[in-house]
């Protein structure tokens, strides 16, 4: 235990060192003033005697210094003593800190706010037991089309596959699903689970037992319900004995197996909408591979060891082939004949956006790299400015190493502010940027460091103080002693070498702004291109409420006749209201659709299907191509008529040329019951965006809402899910949205806590990833053009200050003052060159990077590629004339009088 004695003696000395330094001191005194008196019993003068014991003794510092070198960690007492040092030098003269914390701060801000949005989207692991060897297994076609596959299905996986220790199952409950509590009724997001699913997440129910591991044809576990922390809190108040009672979900009834832990979520993308989990018990023909009803479920699965997702791969699709011979539908077995397996964290996020936030990622990494260039040059210009400090430093007994220290404890220090107010831009960007985050990633992404995030934050403080600080902290410990100390060395002592570094430094920060510049402008140039695609419908003036339908109250009546058209006539009764109507989805929203497949002339094509109130056109102001929209004399009882866009006129007119002679034909009768055989077409409207603005329009085929009853063969999927209300309105939509809750309200209590939005938000938001890369890097691009500017000036700045005698001298010799301002503006401009031409080579190559988010721009826009270094050519001779103009008016007098 010899060395913990040692450890022990070593911290008493150090926690000690004040007590220890003063009887150090006292005995250094009393030996000096012993060997004055010997000097001056000897017969010296008082002042000899002094002299001639230093002589002896030596530097008394440099003596006081080793003798505690010797105790052991003084290099804990000198970084402290730096540290105090450098915080006195920051409070005293806070211009240099100030900059280099701003200039910092910016870079180091970008990246922090990108890393915590990539950190919580890509790399923090999903919340399950080894979730790496978790993967999805669904049914395809061969293309990317992907189906959800029967229970029997998944049972032949069971028995088929061996490169699975277990496959389970999950499905969402159809149609929109509300949880009645004692006091109201809450939306939640219902998953239908097998009953071994959490089992092989490894995740055990923080409250009860949970589900009973049993076959799902058993009923061992009929009725079974989980619920999330957050739903066992918010209507039921945390009431633990929850577990055994009775709950209701639209009109069915579940008993509660238990409760799942605090932050739990499956699927682990899904959004905020709080979750229900539900033992999937197979009812009526689920278990009939030809039913539509069977294909409910996503298969999950547990990787044996040593098993890779590609040899899964290979199995599943041979184990698949066997299975789809079983199909005795054509279509079916085409659609169910391939299987796609990849793991399951590869699922929760597209791969555009995968790509997206890494490109982003690196475009701030460079943001940082620029900043830290521009500190660099800082510290440069500042150790050569005390080179004549250092050179009487190390004249005095200071090592090369302890110059080096007090830079890079400097430096420290400098980075940590610089974190600290990083760290608040990066919360203040990530909470401006919500809007965009949401609506463009699949997970909450909240502004608030974690743990994770802080301590990545402490890297990137001691790897940004080394980048910005080693290099200029080497440079100034090998000050050349004599020539710093001649007078007017303060001015001498920066070599050509230094300079043309500096220049160097500068270029390239040049070079990296001009491509995050180019890359912001290619951004810019597709959201100006895509405002001013024509959308085919208007959008001012447009409240949208998006509709949860809560079906389970109108069982067993027609939705139409009681909830539809009396709240639509309600609602175009409102003050100021113009026009109202209700459709499946308005344009552009993205929040339901129906896919139908239909056959047409022996030909069968994909569409979209929406229902329609016939007041719609007034609402948006579409335009038809030919023939007529839907009004009053469409009702149940008369002949079922349908319209058309152009894309699906286009694809199936009997005449290629003339996509108006569709008018009038027929398509198979939707509405059992109805009167009349067939679906007649009656109009075509022009084509409009439904999806993105960005994407042409696909075929899509409108029914009437008065037309459709509970006998109509779409009826459920359509009206009893979701519905969006368009109300045009001249009033402020302030005004509007109460009086237009307090409707929803009374056609039924869950329908006020609709979202509510307008269209120009809806179009504003359907710009989705494009506007959250514009913005980031509009700040990214802007805050690298300011690190430019600070760059290029203060280089400048410092090197007229240098040369304030050689400009004094010249002026005195007869040059003129425009010649000195163009000396110094010549000298910008060959690092503004340099780095333009380099940047501008960074730029093309750098357009893929952004490829995928832009439309009607190419990636070496001409616009671009000639707008950015132009601008980044502006801005860099404006930050050069300040410090020219400087030099023009320097007067020789006083110039020559400060040396």
């Amino acid at each position: 235990m010899r060395w913990m004695d040692q450890l022990r003696m070593k911290m008493r000395m150090l926690l000690g060192r004040g007590a220890e330094g003063a009887r150090l001191d006292e005995e250094l005194r009393f030996h000096l003033e012993q060997q004055i008196a010997e000097n001056v019993a000897a017969g010296m003068s008082a002042e000899e005697a002094r002299y001639a014991a230093l002589r002896v003794f030596g530097n008394p510092g440099l003596l006081r210094d080793e003798t505690r070198a010797m105790w052991g960690w003084s290099w804990i007492e000198s970084v402290v003593r730096d540290a105090r040092f450098v915080a006195l030098g920051i409070w005293r003269r806070p211009g240099f800190a100030g900059t280099v914390v701003g200039t910092l701060a910016l870079g180091i801000g970008a990246a922090a706010a990108m890393f915590t949005v990539v950190d919580h989207v890509l790399l923090r692991p999903t919340p399950y037991r080894d979730a790496g060897r978790l993967v999805m297994i669904e049914e395809s076609d061969g293309s990317t089309r992907l189906w959800d596959a029967p229970w029997v299905d998944i049972e032949q996986w069971r028995a088929q596959s061996r490169s699975f220790s277990q496959i389970e199952a999950s499905g969402g409950m159809m149609g929109r699903n509300f949880l009645q509590g004692p006091d109201a009724a809450l939306e939640v997001q219902g998953v239908r689970v097998s009953t071994g699913l959490f089992g092989m997440l490894g995740v055990k129910p923080a409250l009860g037992s949970g589900f009973v591991q049993a076959d799902v044809r058993s009923g061992k576990n009929a009725g079974a319900i989980l619920l999330s922390d957050a739903v066992w809190k918010e209507v039921f108040a945390s009431d633990r004995g929850i577990v055994g009672k009775a709950v209701r979900i639209n009109n069915d009834t579940y008993t509660v197996a238990g409760v799942m832990p605090a932050g739990f979520r499956y699927p682990a993308g899904v959004g905020l909408s709080p979750q229900v989990w539900v033992a999937i018990e197979l009812v009526g023909d689920e278990t009939d591979r030809a039913s539509y009803k069977a294909m409910e479920f996503t298969g999950m699965a547990r990787l044996k060891p040593g098993v890779s997702v590609e040899q899964a791969r290979a199995e599943m699709l041979l184990v698949q082939k066997r299975i789809a011979t079983q199909y005795a539908d054509d279509v079916l077995r085409h659609d169910h004949s391939f299987v796609h397996v990849d793991l399951y964290a590869n699922t929760l996020v597209d791969s555009d956006v995968r790509k997206a936030l890494l490109a982003l990622l690196g475009a701030s990494g460079v943001l940082w790299l620029i900043a830290s260039l521009n500190a660099t040059n800082l510290f440069l210009a500042r150790n050569t400015g005390r080179q004549r400090e250092s050179a009487m430093r190390m004249a005095l007994g200071a090592s090369r190493w302890r110059l080096t220290q007090f830079t890079l404890v400097e430096g420290l220090i400098l980075s940590a502010l610089a974190v600290t107010a990083g760290v608040l831009l990066a919360m203040g960007s990530v909470s401006f940027l919500a809007h965009e985050l949401s609506q463009t990633l699949p997970v909450p992404v909240p502004a608030e460091p974690d743990a994770g995030i802080l301590l990545a934050l402490v890297g990137l403080t001691v790897l940004t103080t080394l980048v910005a600080t080693a290099w200029p902290a080497l440079l100034a410990a090998r000050t050349s002693v004599g020539p710093a100390l001649k007078q007017g060395g303060m001015q001498a002592g920066s070599s050509r070498s230094q300079h043309r570094m500096r220049g160097v430094l500068v270029a390239t920060e040049i070079a990296m702004s001009l491509t995050l510049i180019a890359m912001c402008g290619l951004l810019l140039r597709t959201i100006y291109t895509l405002r001013h695609v024509p959308l085919g419908f208007r959008t001012d003036h447009i409240v949208v409420a998006h509709l949860s339908i809560p079906s389970y109250r109108f069982d067993g009546r027609n939705m139409t006749d009681t909830l539809y058209l009396p709240l639509l006539d309600r609602v175009q009764h409102l003050h100021g209201v113009d026009s109202a109507g209700l459709m499946t989805e308005v344009p552009l929203a993205k929040t339901f659709v129906v896919h139908l497949e239909l056959a047409m002339h022996g030909k069968t094509t994909q569409a979209y299907m929406k229902t329609v109130s016939p007041d719609l056109q007034k609402v948006f102001g579409f335009h038809m191509a030919a023939g007529r929209f839907f009004g009053p004399q469409d009702t149940a009882t008369s002949q079922p008529v349908i319209v058309v866009n152009m894309a699906y006129a286009r694809e199936h007119s009997p005449d290629p040329h003339n996509p108006a002679a569709i008018l009038g034909h027929q398509l198979l009768n939707l509405h059992k019951g109805a009167k009349g055989g067939e679906m007649h077409i009656i109009g075509i409207i022009d084509d409009e965006r439904q999806r993105t603005v960005a994407d042409a329009a696909v075929p899509e085929v409108e029914l009437a809402i008065p037309q459709i009853t509970p006998e109509s063969g779409f009826y459920q999927p359509i009206e009893e899910v979701a519905m969006d209300l368009a109300v045009r309105t001249e009033r402020p939509m302030s005004e509007v949205v109460p009086e237009l809750r307090a409707l929803l309200k009374q056609a039924s209590p869950e329908l006020q806590s609709a979202r509510i939005t307008t269209m120009d938000q809806i179009v504003e938001d359907s710009y989705g990833s494009q506007r959250l890369a514009a913005h980031l890097l509009e700040i990214f691009g802007a805050s690298a053009l300011v690190l430019c500017m600070a760059g290029l000036y203060g280089l400048l700045a410092y090197v007229v200050s240098q040369r304030t005698r050689e400009l004094g001298v010249r002026i005195a010799l007869g040059a003129s003052r425009g010649a000195l301002l163009w000396m110094v503006i010549r000298q910008a401009g060959v690092m503004l060159v340099a780095g333009v031409v380099v940047g501008t080579g960074l730029a093309f190559a750098s357009g893929k990077l952004v490829g995928r988010f832009l439309y009607g721009v190419s990636e070496h826009d001409v616009w671009t590629m000639v707008g950015a270094p132009a601008l980044l050519l502006a801005v860099g001779l404006v930050a050069a004339y300040l410090p020219a103009r400087r030099a023009a008016r320097v007067d020789p007098m006083e110039a020559l009088r400060a040396e």
